[in-house]
């Protein structure tokens, strides 16, 4: 048997598995297949909207921009915050913030940390934003 209201293959029971909508006999009043087919269409939406997003709209960020604030700047975060990661990039800039207070190691440890990326983005290691998009040249 199929759904009255979303057109598949329900099998032999009173509820159909897709659109969850109900079948039986006491049911076909207009009202409930009114709302029945109303949920159905919001749900068809809700799926709608959460599966079409596409990242092909959206310009690719830059790989030499991200790979030359990396090297400058990296022990900021700069470069993290600019492809996304945006947790990685706090604690690349509270290592170079408190890191003063620690005999000025912190800074130090995040400026090699800017450099080993900015070497890895520009050599193609690391070579998506953190939305899973390519960077472009």
């Amino acid at each position: 048997m199929f759904c009255k209201y979303c057109g598949k293959e329900s099998g032999e029971s009173d509820v159909c598995e897709e659109c969850k909508a109900t079948h039986s006999e006491e049911a076909n009043n207009t009202e409930t297949k009114t709302s029945d087919a109303i949920e159905v269409d919001a749900t068809r939406v809700e799926n709608n909207t959460n599966t079409t997003t596409s990242s092909s709209s959206t310009k690719p960020k830059s790989k030499i921009a991200a790979g030359l604030i990396a090297i400058f700047l990296g022990s900021l975060g700069i470069h993290n915050f600019y492809l996304g990661y945006t947790s990685k990039a706090v604690a690349q800039l509270l290592l170079t913030l408190v890191g003063w207070i620690a005999c000025g190691l912190g800074p130090i440890a995040a400026g090699i940390w800017g450099l080993v990326e900015g070497i890895m983005i520009l050599t193609g290691s690391i070579d998506t934003d953190a939305d899973g998009n390519k960077l472009g040249d």
